[in-house]
């Protein structure tokens, strides 16, 4: 399985910087309208519009993972370098990267059952984790 090649960084400002510094600063996913209100709220000066397409810069960079809400709001988080799966809580959010071996077989296995090479995906798996499955 093959991944696209490094995409060219954006120009560096301070607004960038700052954008990049908050999702240093976080662990779990947050959308970007979060990370404005947190910068907002650091006294840093950075448009909301600023926020969306650095996130999506730092997306398409491989730096940032995206992950879809169930309301299909895109939440963002740095992620680890190498290619990774997520398991994430439907409760609270809690989210964990993992590797997953049998699921690489298997994307390769039926992309060339239908022909098809080059391919690429991502796979988030969503449950409940032990925290939230206790309280229920």
């Amino acid at each position: 399985m093959t991944t696209a090649g490094p995409t060219p960084r954006a120009r560096s400002t301070r607004q960038r910087a700052a954008v990049s510094a908050a999702l240093d600063e976080i662990e779990d996913f947050r959308s970007a309208q979060e990370l404005h209100d947190m910068l907002k709220h650091r006294g840093d000066s950075v448009g909301l519009t600023t926020v969306y397409r650095t996130l999506q810069s730092l997306a398409d960079a491989g730096e940032v993972d995206v992950l879809r809400t169930a309301d299909g709001e895109a939440v963002y988080r740095r992620c680890s370098s190498g290619h990774h799966h997520h398991l994430v809580c439907r409760h609270c959010g809690a989210t964990v990267e993992v590797e997953g071996p049998a699921v690489e077989r298997w994307a390769n296995a039926v992309a060339a059952e239908h022909g098809f090479s080059e391919v690429a995906h991502t796979l988030e798996i969503f449950g409940t984790c032990a925290d939230c499955a206790k309280k229920d």
